[in-house]
């Protein structure tokens, strides 16, 4: 007699179910992105996250430089109120932003726009002459202001009385003189670099368009308003907002060229901070004054970037 022995046939294995060593693999794919990503995120929480806290949590405290901070709540930031010498350099700060967004950054555009006219000459010379103050050392040009400026042998007096016969003027020592000087130290050298964004972005704006407003009886200004204009504007959003970051931080300027004088003529806040912290050892009310200024500038910031539509599609 034979036996049959039958064997149960193997069990249908679902199309949706993956076995388990490759569902393994999967995970371990996905967290692969992340394990890329992750050094950029540990330096930005290192040198920038770690840094603001530190910066909040100083600014609640009363400290010197030495020995443990004692905690005095928000008794820095009530003090930075009434301090009319904060309220002053927030006011010169506010007077250079202005400078930056009124001056500068229509200025650079109109250079731009005159360095992309068809047929210039000397084009590139022009190029480099305008962004060379960029890349001075800004101890060289405080130095060569220094002396240009000076009432008994600065060139511009000399100047001055040479052809309107204007009796010396001391520049760095009278207050409105040495605002009116630092805001043209800030024009000369900004204004050069601000050019070559605009430059850029002229230059990638299709000639068709135009050739197409030309055709339809626009002249110079018309294309200018309508074709120019709208092509550049995320370029000229950058710029206004980077001139306005920049100027809300000066400090090179009023330092190297007039320490913040005379007085507190030109003193920023950026100058401020400096002085609370290096020079009267008030680390936690410099620290106050810090987190006041990065709140303003963050917040006017975050209103820029909504009114000029940066980084939307």
């Amino acid at each position: 007699m034979t036996v049959t022995t039958e064997h149960a046939p193997p069990a249908p294995v679902s199309p949706g179910r993956t076995p388990a060593p490759r569902r393994r693999a999967s995970n371990a794919g996905g967290r692969a992105p992340y394990a890329f990503i992750a050094p950029f995120y540990v330096l930005y929480a290192f040198f920038m996250i770690a840094p603001i806290g530190a910066a909040l949590y100083l600014s609640l405290t009363e400290w010197v430089g030495l020995g443990s901070p004692r905690f005095v709540g928000l008794v820095n930031y009530v003090d930075l109120a009434s301090d009319t010498s904060f309220r002053t350099a927030f006011a010169n700060t506010a007077l250079y932003v202005a400078v930056a967004l009124v001056i500068v950054v229509p200025g650079a555009l109109l250079i731009a726009q005159a360095l992309n006219t068809k047929g210039l000459r000397l084009r590139d010379l022009f190029r480099v002459t305008f962004f060379i103050p960029m890349v001075l050392s800004p101890i060289v040009i405080a130095l060569v202001f220094g002396m240009m400026l000076d009432t008994d042998f600065g060139a511009v007096n000399s100047v001055l009385f040479a052809l309107f016969g204007t009796p010396p003027l001391d520049w760095l020592a009278d207050p409105t003189l040495a605002r009116l000087a630092l805001s043209f130290v800030i024009v000369w050298r900004w204004v050069g670099y601000l050019t070559i964004f605009f430059l850029a972005a002229l230059q990638n704006v299709p000639a068709e368009l135009y050739e197409a407003a030309e055709l339809d009886g626009a002249g110079p200004l018309r294309r200018f308003q309508t074709v120019t204009l709208p092509a550049i504007r995320p370029v000229t959003a950058f710029v206004f907002v980077t001139s306005f970051i920049a100027a809300a931080q000066l400090f090179d300027e009023p330092y190297l060229l007039t320490r913040g004088g005379p007085g507190e003529a030109t003193l920023s806040v950026s100058m401020f901070v400096y002085r609370a912290a290096f020079e009267r050892q008030q680390f936690g009310y410099a620290a106050a004054a810090g987190v006041v200024l990065f709140v303003v500038v963050f917040a006017v910031s975050r209103v820029l970037n909504r009114i000029l539509d940066i980084g939307r599609a």
